[in-house]
C-alpha cells in the first residue's frame, strides 16, 4: 500500500467510498507541511484543494476593513474543510493559518468534482459535513454579537468534540491557552480566566496543555 493509500483510508470520508473510490482518491491526494504561525492561503488566494488536517491545528477567520477580527473555526486533527470553495471554483474567503506546526493532506479538485459526480457515498459525507459546518458557522455569529468572553471560550472548546467535523476526537484535547485563545479571539489572560471558573463549576478538568470536558452539552449551551 502507498503512503497516499494509506493516508486516503484513514479519512473520514473513506468509510463510505469503494475500492474503486478509494483508489481513485488516492491518486489526487498531496501531503504539505506547514510551520508554527505559517499563512497556508491568504483571504482572496485561489487554493484549488479540499484539504484536511492529518496533524495540527489551523484557524479558519477573517479580518474586516475595520480590522476586526473574526474567526469562522478551527480544524484539528481528522477536519476537512474548504469543500464550499471548491465547489464553486472561487477564490477563499478567509485566511487559513497553522496555529502549531502542521500536515495537511490536500485533494486536488479535479478528484474532488469526480467523486462529488459519481460517487453515493461521498456525496452523503459532504451532506453531512456541509449541514454540521453551516450550523457551526451561524453559532459563530451568534458568538461574536451576544455572549460574553466565557461563554465563547466554553463554546469554542465545545467544537473540537464534535464527531462529524473533527472525527479524531477524543476524551480531552491538548490545546494551550494561547492556541485556544487564537481561536476564540481573546487574550490568553482571558483564557485562563474562563478555564478557571468553567473547571470551578465541574464542567471541564485542566491539566497542563490538556482539558478534559466534563460536561460537554453545558458547553455547547452555555451562556452565563
Amino acid at each position: 500500500m502507498t503512503a497516499r493509500e494509506e493516508i486516503a483510508r484513514s479519512c473520514i470520508w473513506a468509510a463510505e467510498l469503494t475500492e474503486d473510490e478509494i483508489e481513485r482518491a488516492s491518486r489526487g491526494l498531496i501531503e504539505r507541511k506547514y510551520s508554527k504561525g505559517s499563512y497556508i492561503c491568504h483571504k482572496g488566494d485561489r487554493l484549488d484543494h479540499w484539504t484536511g488536517v492529518l496533524s495540527g491545528l489551523v484557524k479558519i477567520s477573517s479580518i474586516a476593513r475595520n480590522g476586526k477580527a473574526m474567526t469562522f473555526a478551527g480544524a484539528a486533527d481528522g477536519g476537512w474543510f474548504g469543500e464550499g470553495s471548491v465547489l464553486k471554483d472561487e477564490p477563499r474567503k478567509y485566511d487559513l493559518v497553522a496555529i502549531r506546526d502542521t500536515r495537511l493532506a490536500m485533494m486536488q479538485r479535479s478528484t474532488f468534482m469526480w467523486l462529488y459526480e459519481n460517487s453515493t457515498g461521498f456525496n452523503r459525507f459532504l451532506v453531512r459535513q456541509l449541514n454540521e459546518r453551516m450550523g457551526q458557522f451561524i453559532a459563530t455569529i451568534e458568538y461574536d454579537r451576544i455572549l460574553g468572553p466565557k461563554a465563547r471560550v466554553a463554546r469554542n472548546l465545545s467544537w473540537f468534540f464534535n464527531k462529524v467535523l473533527y472525527p479524531n476526537a477524543g476524551p480531552a484535547i491538548e490545546i494551550s491557552q494561547d492556541e485556544l485563545g487564537l481561536l476564540v479571539g481573546v487574550s490568553r489572560q482571558v483564557v485562563n480566566r474562563s478555564l478557571q471558573e468553567l473547571e470551578e463549576e465541574g464542567l471541564v478538568k485542566l491539566e497542563h496543555g490538556r482539558i478534559t470536558p466534563l460536561n460537554i452539552q453545558a458547553l455547547i449551551t452555555y451562556d452565563a
